[in-house]
This record gives C-alpha cells, structure tokens and sequence, in this order.
C-alpha cells in the first residue's frame, strides 16, 4: 500500500535546485511559490514530504524547460548523497554487497520507494523498484532519475558501466532519442511489468574500488539504528521477504522464523496481525525469482523448478499460471527470449 506520511532528505531537492541552476533558474523563483527555502534544504537532517519532493522536481522541469531534467538528475547521482547508507555501499565488498545493502535499508532514506533484489538461477540479478507513492505528472522524469542514478552509483563503486539493463513500467518518452550519446552504454527496455534493473552475473560480482569490511560493518550499523529510530526495523513482512531472497525461496518457515529469532508459531501471528502468511510471501517471492530467470534463454524451465523448490518443471508451470495467467515458455517468448 503507498505510504501517506512518505518523505524524501532535503538535501535531494536542493541537488534538483543545484542542477535547475544550470539553466540559470533563479532559486527564489523556483522554491518561493512552493514554500520552500534552499537554506533549509542543506539541513542533513531536513526531511521533505514526498508531495513537496514531487512538485519541485515538476517545477524545475517546466522552469528550465527540459522535459529530461530527471535524466540530467540522475546521471549527477553519487553514493555520498545517500548518507549513511551511501557510505555503506561504498565499503561494500561486491556491486552486489552494495545492491543488497541498498534494498534492505532503502528507507532510512524513503518510504515512497522500495527496492528488492531477487536473484536468478544463473547468478543474474534484478534489482525491483516499487513505487510507494504517486509520482504525478513528475512520474518519468523521477523514475528516470533513481534508475539511472543506481546505476550511476554502481559505476561509482567499480569503475566499470557496461552489463545493466534498465526496465521501466512507462512507456518510452520521446524526448529519451536526445540523450542517446549520453546514454550509449545503457540498455533501455520501456512498457515492461515493473521497473527494475537486471544485472549480469559478472556485474554483480565486481569488487567495489573502495571495499573496507571495517568501515562496511560501522556504516551497516549506523543504517540499522536509523532503522530503528524509524520505527522500520521491525516490519515482519519485510524480514521475511528478505530472509526468502537472502537464503532462497524455497526456504521453508521452520527455517526463516529460528533466523529472525521467533518460533514458527510466534512468525505466523506477527504475520498475520499484518494481514500476511508466509505462504503468501513466499509466492510472490517465487513469482519475482521465476520472473527474472525466465529472461535467460539458457536457463531451463527444471532448473528454475528446482530453485524454486517444486519437484518438476510441470508442477513449477502449474504454479506459474497461476500467478501470471500464462504458462513459463510463453511468458519467456513474450519477454523476446
């Protein structure tokens, strides 16, 4: 469900207001009408309701006249404008240390997305962005600007571009043909069921230039304390999806709940105090990992199965259907695999 009370850090805007400046929009001009002040924006601890965020970055588009403004946005995106959580994938070991780092503690920064990493068969990996909130009229351009700004941040951390896809649930803007030079080295997918980006396995497995497990653990700690000042560390679906996608989605609940320090009956009554079951989590889970592996040719319907944990690739079909309507071998020619 969206999150009503969703808000981004401050400092987010004033990074729009930064960039609008390039087209020399006057920052009183652009802040003023929405009530705002660049002065209480630097306030690393300022936080601005989504609704605000939204309207900003809509208002710096129309005012500097650039309908890819969060094309621009994204591509200026660093790791150190995350904060703690920034900090944290930079000491990462792997791209794909920094990618789960990033999915379990995306809402230390906001709630109005959420990001999950489901892993493939293969080693390929997808990185799911949710939205939390309605984005309005500023959809594209903000969608644009997290998704390249993840991948910029990658690039950040390895040095390295190449081997990333970008889906996107949006239809492919016009004004995308003017960036091609700059965007050269990103692979674009547009109407797709979700926004997300898929990883190659070699890219997953890149070494993070400046990887310290000294300074990963500090910073890992440092996100879970925001967490619990958030009141967000305790979130029991979002444990168990977590423990579903760390250890496999065929994990089974005797298992998860010893993990996240409850019995099997305690985990079911905390789940169902939030209207969930395991059962139902763990579908989803399977939904997302079958999803994913299905865009690999080279993945067979019985090793996904197996991964899976269904006994034969009929039985996974079976299932499959069920969640999305269509059989597997469909569903991957429909992906244009």
């Amino acid at each position: 469900m969206p999150s009503a009370a969703a808000s981004f850090p401050a400092i987010y805007a004033h990074h729009a207001v930064e960039l609008a400046a390039r087209w020399e929009v006057d920052r009183a001009a652009l802040l003023a009408p929405l009530g705002l002040e660049d002065v209480n924006l630097v306030d690393p601890a300022a936080r601005l309701p989504s609704g605000e965020f939204v309207a900003l970055f809509e208002r710096a588009r129309a005012l500097t006249g650039e309908p890819g403004f969060g094309i621009h946005y994204g591509l200026a995106m660093r790791p150190a404008t995350h904060g703690a959580l920034g900090f944290a994938t930079m000491t990462a070991s792997t791209l794909g240390d920094a990618l789960a780092l990033g999915a379990k503690f995306v809402s230390t920064r906001t709630t109005a997305i959420d990001l999950r990493l489901v892993h493939e068969v293969e080693g390929t990996a997808g990185l799911v962005v949710e939205e939390r909130v309605d984005f309005g009229p500023a959809r594209d351009a903000i969608v644009l600007a997290l998704l390249l700004g993840i991948v910029e941040i990658g690039v950040a951390l390895t040095g390295k571009r190449r081997g990333v896809t970008l889906e996107l649930a949006l239809p492919e803007p016009l004004y995308l043909a003017r960036f091609a030079p700059l965007l050269e080295n990103r692979s674009f997918r547009f109407d797709r069921p979700a926004h997300r980006l898929l990883f190659h396995p070699e890219v997953v497995s890149r070494p993070v230039v400046f990887a310290d497990p000294a300074a990963e653990r500090l910073a890992r700690e440092q996100c879970e304390r925001e967490l619990e000042q958030l009141g967000r560390g305790t979130d029991v679906v979002l444990q168990v999806r977590r423990a579903l996608e760390a250890e496999g989605p065929a994990t089974p609940l005797a298992k998860v709940a010893p993990k996240l320090g409850m019995s099997t009956r305690t985990l079911k009554r905390r789940l169902g105090a939030r209207n969930a079951s395991f059962t139902g989590i763990r579908e989803q889970v399977r939904r997302e990992v079958a999803q994913l592996a299905l865009r690999n040719p080279d993945v067979s319907l019985t090793d996904i199965a197996e991964r899976l944990g269904y006994s034969d690739a009929r039985t996974f079909g079976r299932a499959f259907r069920r969640w999305t309507g269509t059989s597997p071998t469909a569903y991957r020619r429909s992906q244009g695999t």
